[in-house]
């Protein structure tokens, strides 16, 4: 007769699937040697270390997950902004899901749909770079970053789990409730609620956010760019005249 799985168990599993994970990448985040495979037929229970791991990473509620609760979350840590949902591929190495720009409009909304992510373009870069981390990339929409990312360039930006590890004066991919932003982060002294987010082009004013207003925050550490601009006028007559110079030279040696 076929064991019947505690509530625990199941909501356990529902958890790592609600979130995209596989049961591998699943317990190196709880911190599980292996696989959370044991777990999951209810061979194993479910250990103290564990449950504050759903705690802190996804706000799961303890009493929740042993059934004693209809409330599934805790709002304990308003900083927490990790990524809600990841892909991987069938080798389980994470992918680089893209947001284009039209996608961007709806993915604050959608940040939690695992169904809504999954079918995003993804990709996997094989790079030293982009291992041991989740990335996403971003296409920018406007010029508040100019000169160094130009519109529709794309951005690929490394997770970070919560504000209190963001980096001063770096470049973010920010998560609002209503918007995605691509702007450099400047913390508030005195102020731990709230960073300041600045534009490249000083033609756009910082604005101050509340740090519970981000849902995800991704570090930028490269850009994806296409189509090469073709050289400007001023490009063109320099090259023209070092061509002559150039020219004249080998007219000179063949006189002497």
């Amino acid at each position: 007769m076929k064991q019947q799985l505690s509530i625990e168990v199941r909501r356990f599993k529902k958890i790592r699937e609600d979130h995209g994970h596989t049961q591998q990448s699943f317990a190196a985040l709880l911190g599980i040697k292996g696989s959370t495979a044991d777990i999951e037929r209810g061979k194993t229970k479910i250990g103290g270390s564990v449950v504050m791991e759903l705690l802190q990473q996804f706000g799961i509620n303890p009493l929740w997950l042993f059934g004693k609760s209809h409330e599934m979350n805790l709002s304990l840590d308003q900083t927490n902004v990790q990524p809600k949902v990841i892909a991987v591929n069938p080798q389980g190495e994470d992918t680089i899901l893209l947001v284009n720009q039209k996608a961007a409009a709806g993915y604050p909304h959608n940040i939690q749909d695992v169904t809504w992510v999954g079918n995003l373009p993804a990709f996997h870069m094989p790079l030293p770079e982009f291992r041991n981390a989740t990335y996403r990339g971003f296409q920018v929409e406007g010029d508040s970053m100019l000169p160094n990312i130009r519109p529709r360039e794309w951005v690929l930006g490394r997770a970070v789990g919560h504000i209190a590890e963001a980096s001063d004066q770096k470049i973010y991919i920010v998560v609002l409730h209503d918007s995605v932003l691509v702007k450099k982060l400047e913390k508030i002294s005195g102020m731990p609620h709230k960073v300041r987010l600045v534009s490249l082009n000083p033609e756009y004013l910082p604005i101050e956010v509340a740090t519970k207003d981000i849902q995800e925050l991704w570090q930028v550490n490269s850009k994806l760019s296409f189509g090469l601009e073709e050289p400007g006028e001023s490009s063109l007559l320099r090259q023209l005249q070092e061509s002559m110079n150039e020219l004249k030279g080998q007219i000179n040696r063949l006189s002497q």
